[in-house]
């Protein structure tokens, strides 16, 4: 019989694993959270259902879902990358999660990506639960699918990045209210719901440049017109999520 060797193996976990075990612990934390549900996942089926089956909203020429679900896919988003991820890492700040978090070998960079993966797995539960929804609605997308992932990952970089540097910068009180407020604002006015056609063409052209606009309108031109890789949203995107990841990434605060 081979005899156990019992010598201690001491070794530092990897990077990767460190990681992907930081996604894991924020993804059940989220899906255990009721109000973090409400925000990602209730309310932009809400709206999908409210304005694509009434006639509440005069969407212009074409059909109400086709227009809608492009836009609600960039809300989800949105909500759970920058709303949910800002508000929820606030109160970890706050209750001191973080300050701990920090004096493990996990580096803010490894936070920010087990953050962002798990926003990811609840990005793609939203996508199948609106894509239901909206099927049943008689939606009839068109488009590459390539092409809309690559929009939704660099939405997903650039409002997770603004996300995580609100968290680290403000108070837990001032990011909840701040995050609540640029939520309504950028659905009022980033295209979500409303095409950006009805404002003056000077805010209009101003608007195009927020991030929610730039997702929602590649999202159109892939699904709804059958384009393929949009330059101008995708840079867009592009510019956003380099600036907010690094500015949060240099500027994040453990406590």
């Amino acid at each position: 019989m081979t005899a156990l060797d019992l010598t201690p193996a001491p070794g530092a976990v990897s990077p990767i694993r460190m990681v992907l075990s930081q996604a894991s612990y924020e993804l059940r934390a989220t899906l255990r959270n009721g109000e973090q549900l409400l925000l990602t996942l209730i309310i932009p089926v809400v709206l999908l259902a409210l304005f694509g089956g009434t006639s509440l909203l005069d969407l212009g020429p074409g059909s109400r879902v086709d227009f809608l679900t492009p836009g609600i896919l960039a809300l989800a988003v949105m909500s759970t990358a920058f709303t949910g991820q800002a508000i929820g890492t606030g109160f970890e700040r706050r209750y001191g999660v973080l300050k701990r978090l920090g004096a493990t070998p996990l580096s803010r960079s490894g936070l920010i990506i087990g953050k962002t993966l798990a926003v990811l797995a609840v990005e793609a539960l939203q996508a199948v639960v609106i894509c239901a929804v909206a099927l049943a609605m008689g939606w009839r997308p068109d488009g590459d699918p390539l092409s809309v992932l690559a929009l939704i990952l660099l939405g997903t970089a650039a409002f997770s990045g603004f996300g995580l540097l609100m968290a680290g910068t403000l108070r837990a009180e001032a990011t909840l209210a701040a995050a609540n407020l640029v939520y309504v604002l950028l659905l009022a006015v980033g295209g979500v719901v409303f095409p950006l056609e009805r404002f003056p063409s000077g805010v209009a052209s101003a608007l195009e440049l927020l991030p929610i606009s730039a997702l929602a309108e590649g999202l159109r031109q892939v699904l709804q017109d059958g384009a393929a890789f949009p330059g101008g949203p995708l840079l867009v995107l592009a510019v956003w999520a380099v600036a907010g990841l690094a500015l949060a990434a240099r500027f994040f605060r453990w406590e």
